[in-house]
């Protein structure tokens, strides 16, 4: 990718329709999503495919007919939701699963119930489950703004470290199949 290249997300199919007066059906959400990629709009997130079918239907159609942009669904850090978004993005030339969690003490206390710890697990499991499926894949950390600095540094640290192992193992394995392929050819 070009370092002077912009890359432009929009939301608007998904979050742009929780304004009140905002919703869409799937035709409108449709014809959205086509003028977004005519304007060369780099990620398109078009819905969250767990929250009902008509989302789920709507960023399955999208990424069934966009093929100039990248179709995105958004998905929790559930396996549920991670499934559900793969599901309906399955036919896209170009996806992504952007999957979140909160991070601030206050929201892992009382929305997840879960220990810091918990949360670092859910996040990289959720990554890693959202890398079978998709190429791209995006994390966001919920409430940031009022997650401690630390932790989200801890957070993020761990994510990059598991995809840093991905790498690292995927080089491994092409290395030991290049290796296999010459002992192999050598043996003739």
């Amino acid at each position: 990718m070009n370092k002077d290249h912009l890359i432009i997300f929009d939301t608007t199919l998904r979050d742009g329709e929780q304004s009140p007066g905002a919703s869409m059906d799937i035709e409108e959400k449709i014809q959205i999503a086509n003028a977004l990629s005519d304007l060369n709009v780099d990620v398109i997130e078009a819905g969250f495919p767990i929250a009902s079918n008509g989302d789920y239907s709507a960023v399955k159609e999208i990424a069934d007919s966009i093929s100039n942009s990248r179709v995105c669904a958004l998905a929790r850090a559930l396996e549920k939701d991670i499934l559900r978004a793969a599901d309906a993005l399955k036919n896209a030339k170009y996806s992504r699963i952007h999957t979140f969690i909160a991070t601030s003490p206050i929201h892992m206390e009382m929305k997840l119930k879960m220990s810091p710890e918990e949360v670092i697990k859910n996040a990289v499991n959720a990554v890693k489950m959202a890398r079978d499926h998709v190429e791209d894949v995006e994390f966001s950390p919920e409430d940031a703004g009022r997650s401690d600095f630390d932790f989200l540094c801890k957070i993020i640290r761990k994510l990059l470290m598991q995809e840093l192992l991905q790498l690292i193992y995927l080089i491994l394995w092409v290395i030991i199949f290049h290796i296999s392929l010459v002992i192999s050819y050598q043996d003739y």
